[in-house]
């Protein structure tokens, strides 16, 4: 009884989340190229296409243009917590999350994260719900590898937060 009313409150959460991201606007995009491959395009999303650091909801698409490990993925997404320093009690316990909710992903998927006004994260995988993250520390730490001003991209970041 109890799995089926989380199952229904989740699809709840995720539709919403899903309803409130297709009302916003192009922020700014950005490829990431590594010496001669390139890896994924981005593109940044909000509410007006403008990018305020506090402003909710954001989302974020990644197209992958090259097949990747989720363990690559959530690998790196430790590392790039390391470069920023962003050592939060609950970064370890986020990153086990990570690996039990982002697959493989394979040329031209596109993983999404929606971070809403509650500051819920929820990932989609194609346009499909993969799962949220409550934790409302979760979203500003993940936005943070590409939008941080001391990101390991900082041409990227200016593409994507539209300053070029």
């Amino acid at each position: 009884m109890y799995r089926y009313l989380a199952s229904v409150i989740l699809a709840a959460l995720l539709a919403a989340a899903t309803q409130a991201s297709d009302n916003l606007e192009m922020v700014g995009e950005a490829r990431l190229s590594v010496m001669f491959w390139s890896v994924y395009d981005s593109r940044l999303y909000s509410e007006d296409g403008r990018y305020d650091p506090g402003q909710r909801p954001l989302r974020l698409e990644i197209e992958y243009l090259r097949d990747i490990s989720a363990s690559a993925l959530v690998d790196r997404t430790g590392e790039e917590w390391d470069h920023l320093n962003l050592n939060h009690e609950g970064s370890q316990a986020w990153l086990e999350e990570l690996r039990g909710l982002w697959p493989d992903v394979t040329k031209n998927d596109v993983l999404a994260l929606d971070l809403d006004e509650q500051n819920r994260s929820t990932f989609l995988l194609n346009g499909e719900p993969l799962g949220v993250i409550e934790d409302p520390a979760f979203g500003e730490h993940f936005l943070a590898i590409w939008l941080s001003p001391d990101t390991s991209r900082p041409a990227l970041r200016r593409a994507l937060i539209g300053s070029l």
